[in-house]
């Protein structure tokens, strides 16, 4: 076959350049950061010698230490002279490629005209033949076989963040070229553009891997599988893959029985059923001449459905984000089965919302999709996101009847504000919430609560703070998926003047999250058969906690009062000391992992238990909170062992409690209602939050359609009254 790479330009003439370091160790990054992503990463030994030679203050030297750890990956050098005139000629890579499969290759492009170029792709053995305005071809790669009718490989280059569309001009630097085998075969291959060379590729048969995957009670299940061979490849290649294999994901998902094609080789396999499974590595060797049979028993190193505590993730897209978009304008439910069922939650809500809503909303039914099964459920629901009213808040609606709101045709039609639709749903008897809470609510400090106003400037829990005045209106604000401060302390300050508004947590995969579903959970406590409306009726009572799946508080109890029975009140005559008890557990590994513990607050993963790991030990702190405020803790070692946990505490006045474990866990509050005086703990808290109203409304207004702005200033004073209200009331600072 012959491959053309030329530059997509008129090129223009320029002084020979000297190669500057500081250019060109910020593509090499770029590079080494893309190969990542695609599942080819450069070696450990590569990585860190590129760190030595970007140290090097002899930027000569540095600049031919990047070259000599590149070149070994590079396929075809293409030279630009300083007059534009192109030569082509093979690089030192071995061109093999395997069967049904893809192989990342390097480019190595020096221009010393400092042209812009772009290098496109040409493959007339898939029909995809570009021409000019002028009928000429288009300078591009070009794969043509020997034999026309043999279509064996695809052929692009890589062109996603964070590589570069077009050439940049500088004097050195790289491009990823990608080859997918279609089937087993050779060929030559010519390169040139003036001038050719021959590269004969060698493509590997691949064999039938098939994966036989039994949960921790024997059954046939779902899994996690991420393969790599011994150069860290990992498999299927990323960049080729289709539904269900999700190419933004590093693993894919096999049910007992199912298979994967691998070429011969030697490979290592994590195999894992979600965070409240041990992930367990495996070796072996796929030998062409016979069909390899793989065996994998998962293994829990908790199962909270046993005390009746049931995971959940209600913000999961199978559209838009990370997705894929075309054909299908996203994926079908077989596809979103399988992370559900891969990562063992008991109920997954796929929502709709803005990006390919028309396509998605056909899977809407308002019942459990017929894929579900007993103990794993998914349902479709909706989030209003990329909606008039998405300024105001993302919201997310669950257990609706009908998606559609009433006299609108078109996404456009909706509320440019956030209260009628919540009306109209609760109307339909659904559960609600704002969705990524601590968008918009950034403050500095990461203490709780923190005083400092944001800017309400985000699409999180903003006009949360006017339509939580409103009783049954917000049943809870989404929580894990954003940084912990800016989303706990709107819930805080709204906690302390005595509303009572749960949290849940969420991943909103594939957009903030998009490795796997179930980042974040919410648990709840569900007595007999598990359904849809029954979580999401324990969900709404706050018979919950909401954790990262490695952390859990169970059975959250004041003096043998369970959170989220009896309106979660417990009731004194007078202030005393009340008796908190729960489960708890946590699981880390013995060493600690500093590339999560030592991130910044609002760095990704926002909620980890490695974040919560008391120095190089195995232990992590379970802290009980009165009205904001941390007054009792104590340690548990996360060794997976369930440990059980008392505290006295005193109360002296009406108050609200819960645990957490920051930021990996925390449950929903149990309210101690003192002398039958409703819960007023802070003035501050109470201005905090009429401020907040006026703050929210100066955002807010400007974005709102005319028809809404009297009912919205309505809603808004309203609120101010309200807490006008809660300040005169409220003693305490």
């Amino acid at each position: 076959m012959k491959l053309l790479l030329i530059p997509f330009c008129c090129l223009v003439a320029a002084a020979e350049q000297i190669v500057p370091l500081q250019p060109l160790a910020q593509q090499v990054r770029q590079l080494a950061e893309a190969l990542d992503y695609l599942g080819e990463p450069l070696s450990a030994t590569e990585t860190a010698g590129i760190d030595k030679a970007i140290a090097n203050p002899d930027e000569n030297a540095a600049v031919l230490a990047l070259e000599a750890i590149l070149d070994p990956h590079v396929l075809a050098v293409v030279d630009i002279n300083a007059e534009s005139r192109v030569r082509v000629e093979q690089g030192a890579a071995n061109p093999a490629v395997a069967e049904d499969g893809t192989r990342l290759f390097l480019v190595k492009v020096t221009n010393r005209a400092g042209v812009t170029a772009e290098l496109k792709v040409d493959s007339p053995n898939s029909g995809d033949v570009f021409r000019g305005s002028n009928g000429s071809p288009k300078p591009a790669i070009e794969l043509t076989p020997h034999d026309a009718s043999e279509r064996w490989a695809d052929i692009s280059l890589y062109r996603q963040a964070p590589m570069r569309k077009r050439l940049s001009g500088l004097a050195l630097e790289y491009q990823i070229l990608e080859v997918y085998s279609r089937n087993v075969g050779q060929g030559s291959q010519d390169i040139g553009f003036r001038n050719e060379v021959d590269i004969l590729f060698t493509a590997q048969p691949a064999a039938t891997v098939t994966l036989h995957v039994k949960d921790e009670n024997g059954q046939p299940g779902m899994a996690s599988f991420l393969i790599r061979d011994r150069l860290n490849r990992i498999y299927p290649a990323r960049s080729k893959r289709l539904a269900p294999d999700f190419f933004f994901q590093p693993q894919i998902y096999r049910e007992d029985g199912e298979q994967v094609r691998l070429p011969k080789g030697y490979y290592t396999v994590e195999v894992g059923g979600g965070p409240e499974y041990r992930t367990h590595t495996k070796e072996f060797a796929v030998n062409n001449s016979q069909p390899t049979q793989l065996d994998f028993q998962l293994e829990r190193w908790i199962d909270p459905a046993k005390f009746g505590w049931y995971s959940g993730d209600h913000h999961v897209h199978a559209a838009g984000c990370s997705h894929y978009m075309n054909p299908a304008e996203g994926v079908e439910p077989k596809d979103m089965i399988r992370q559900i069922l891969g990562e063992r939650l008991n109920v997954g809500s796929v929502l709709t919302w803005g990006p390919d809503y028309y396509y998605q909303k056909q899977f809407f039914c308002a019942k459990d999709d017929t894929r579900s099964k007993p103990g794993r459920i998914m349902h479709y629901d909706l989030e209003v996101s990329g909606f008039p009213s998405s300024h105001a808040g993302h919201i997310v609606l669950l257990k609706l009847k009908d998606q559609d709101y009433p006299g609108t045709k078109t996404i456009e039609d909706w509320p440019t504000w956030d209260l009628p639709i919540f009306r109209w749903a609760k109307e339909q008897g659904a559960i609600v919430g704002f969705a990524h809470s601590g968008w918009g609510l950034q403050v500095m400090s990461p203490d709780l609560p923190s005083y400092e106003m944001p800017g309400f400037d985000g699409i999180g829990a903003n006009e949360y703070i006017v339509d939580v005045t409103y009783p049954d209106t917000v049943d809870f604000i989404s929580t894990v998926d954003t940084p912990y401060p800016w989303e706990l302390n709107i819930w805080y300050h709204t906690l302390n003047v005595g509303f009572r508004t749960r949290i849940a947590g969420e991943t909103d995969f594939p957009c903030i999250y998009d490795g796997r579903v179930g980042i974040g959970r919410t648990y709840a406590k569900v007595t007999g058969e598990l359904t849809y409306a029954g979580w999401l009726d324990a969900l709404k009572a706050g018979r919950s906690y909401v954790a990262d799946g490695k952390t859990h508080l169970m059975d959250f109890s004041i003096n043998g009062s369970e959170v989220g029975s009896g309106a979660s009140e417990i009731r004194l005559n007078a202030a005393g000391t009340v008796k908190v008890t729960m489960k708890a557990a946590a699981y880390l590994p013995e060493t600690p992992n500093d590339a999560i513990r030592k991130l910044h607050y609002d760095e990704k993963p926002y909620w980890d238990v490695e974040r919560a790991r008391i120095g190089d030990s195995r232990e992590v702190p379970v802290e009980i909170v009165v009205n904001g405020r941390v007054v009792a803790r104590k340690t548990i070692v996360a060794d997976g062992a369930v440990h059980p946990l008392e505290f006295d505490i005193p109360v002296e006045a009406s108050s609200w409690i819960a645990a957490r474990v920051l930021p990996a866990a925390h449950t929903n509050p149990l309210f101690v209602i003192v002398n039958a005086q409703p819960i007023r703990a802070s003035r501050r808290s109470a201005e905090w939050c009429f401020n907040a109203v006026n703050q929210c409304w100066t955002q807010k207004a400007p974005r709102m359609s005319p028809a809404d702005q009297a009912k919205a200033r309505e809603a808004y004073d309203h609120a101010r009254e309200v807490y006008k209200k809660l300040i005169s009331e409220s003693e305490h600072e």
